[in-house]
């Protein structure tokens, strides 16, 4: 599993009313809640991000509420992965849960900035830096939470695991 795009970079405590607006979530069509994704802090997130781009942030990304919004507007928006100091707990597991890639790694998120080309292999736990020709080593996902993502998420993996 690799993930390739270029960087959208935040700070600290990007919270899930930032991800998606709560003005937002009377609407639970995915698309509609990806196409309000982070514009109350990047009112160009929506027009920039292509498919496979990744976001960059600081601590805490994804604290607040607990919705689901958040990491579902991210990922239909196109983002490949979310790479974070650290996240909040229950962002993190939503996140999984929905199959959408998160890692952790404090030096990548110190290092990387806006528009920056970045290749994230999961299984090997790297994150490569095209643009300043740097290598990133973190956590790889173990083989269960790799298995969630690959089936697009947990609902996906139960799936197969019946079927």
């Amino acid at each position: 599993m690799v993930a390739q795009g270029k960087a959208f970079v935040y700070g600290n405590n990007v919270d899930t009313d930032v991800i998606i607006p709560a003005r937002y979530l009377n609407n639970s069509d995915p698309a509609a809640l990806a196409s309000h994704c982070m514009e109350d802090i990047d009112a160009d997130f929506v027009k920039e991000v292509a498919a496979g781009d990744v976001i960059v942030a600081g601590k805490n990304f994804g604290c607040g509420s607990s919705r689901e919004h958040a990491p579902l507007a991210i990922k239909t928006a196109g983002v490949s992965c979310v790479i974070a100091q650290t996240f909040a707990r229950i962002f993190y597991r939503n996140a999984i849960n929905i199959g959408l890639p998160i890692l952790e790694c404090e030096e990548a998120v110190n290092e990387v900035e806006k528009g920056d080309e970045l290749v994230v292999d999961f299984a090997a736990g790297t994150i490569t830096n095209k643009t300043r020709n740097k290598t990133y080593q973190t956590q790889p996902f173990p083989p269960f939470i790799q298995a969630i993502i690959a089936a697009d998420g947990l609902v996906g993996r139960v799936k197969e695991e019946l079927s």
